[in-house]
């Protein structure tokens, strides 16, 4: 409890340090036709987030490579809240990243399954980025995902799984009391980019440590998976630019048709929390329950997108 209460006062700490000097003014999210919200506010939260962490687990002996990789990310991808980088520098980085990660968690797997695996984890970090476009969203996201990581991690015994995880958590929940509406400051590519690359890389960690089946870091996740694969397979559809930046997720269509940013942070809090929930139960039960829980999953998510297409058609027409 004690590492969770450090990370928790050390990203505090941090995000206030950012808003009082003037380091909150080195990258800035200036609005846009994009964008939804309508003044200028710092997009540097994820510095304070990512070293939360990385200290943290520096205090708990975590091996070198789970503390290297996500802080090496972290400077990329602030180099890109900064400077702008291009699309190949930035994907190229986290193919690297995620690749390395997969080499030294387990060396003994075919060639094809490391590929298969560093472009899991690469879309896992993109599409968590692609995501974090509403005040306490993708706070929420790692709030409840890592929180349910660790529960999963402390049923089976894995204690200092469990808080690494849990240390994950509790940044994002010090993060969200100055990212909730209306946000103080943003997480930034620079918090974005890493927490989507953990959430990625730690449940394929769980899954090869046997913590977990293969499913339950992709149900955990599945607010933010669902939304943008869904989402970006209909523009590619479209003939749209699925790597220009839009207001087409499903997210953004519910703020835009009137929910507003407070409504539509506790509705996907809602089925994060009941996500995890189920999920975790579902670790206990036989393969017919396991079955029956994804198909109401997977009917739940398809009348939600199709309540929400239809009333965004309407709305349109």
């Amino acid at each position: 409890m004690q590492f969770l209460l450090i990370s928790f006062s050390i990203c505090c700490f941090g995000l206030l340090l950012l808003l009082k000097t003037k380091l909150v003014n080195i990258a800035l999210d200036k609005p846009n036709e994009r964008s939804l919200h309508i003044k200028e506010t710092p997009r540097t939260g994820g510095l304070a987030i990512m070293f939360a962490v990385l200290i943290t687990w520096l205090m708990l002996s975590v091996n070198w490579y789970l503390v290297l990789l996500p802080f090496c990310l972290m400077l990329v991808s602030l180099m890109d809240d900064i400077y702008h980088l291009s699309v190949k520098w930035r994907l190229l980085a986290q193919l690297l990243i995620s690749v390395i990660f997969v080499l030294m968690m387990t060396s003994a797997i075919s060639w094809w399954l490391i590929i298969s695996i560093t472009l899991l984890i690469t879309w896992m970090t993109n599409l968590y980025n692609f995501m974090d476009g509403s005040d306490g969203l993708a706070g929420g996201m790692g709030l409840f995902g890592f929180w349910a990581y660790a529960v999963a991690a402390f049923l089976v015994g894995d204690l200092n799984f469990a808080l690494m995880n849990g240390v994950i958590a509790a940044t994002c929940l010090a993060f969200l009391f100055f990212n909730f509406y209306p946000s103080k400051i943003f997480m930034g590519d620079s918090g974005s980019i890493p927490l989507g690359f953990l959430a990625g890389a730690m449940g394929v960690y769980g899954y090869f440590q046997a913590l977990w089946p293969i499913w339950f870091p992709i149900l955990i996740f599945s607010p933010f998976i669902v939304d943008a694969t869904v989402t970006l397979i209909k523009r590619q559809a479209t003939g749209e630019k699925i790597w220009q930046a839009h207001r087409s997720h499903y997210y953004q269509r519910l703020i835009q048709m009137g929910f507003g940013h407070t409504k539509t942070a506790l509705a996907e809090y809602t089925l994060m929390f009941t996500l995890s929930c189920t999920s975790i139960l579902m670790l206990d039960t036989n393969s017919v329950w396991k079955m029956s829980f994804m198909i109401i999953w997977c009917i739940v998510y398809f009348i939600l997108m199709y309540l929400i297409d239809e009333k965004w058609n309407k709305q349109v027409c």
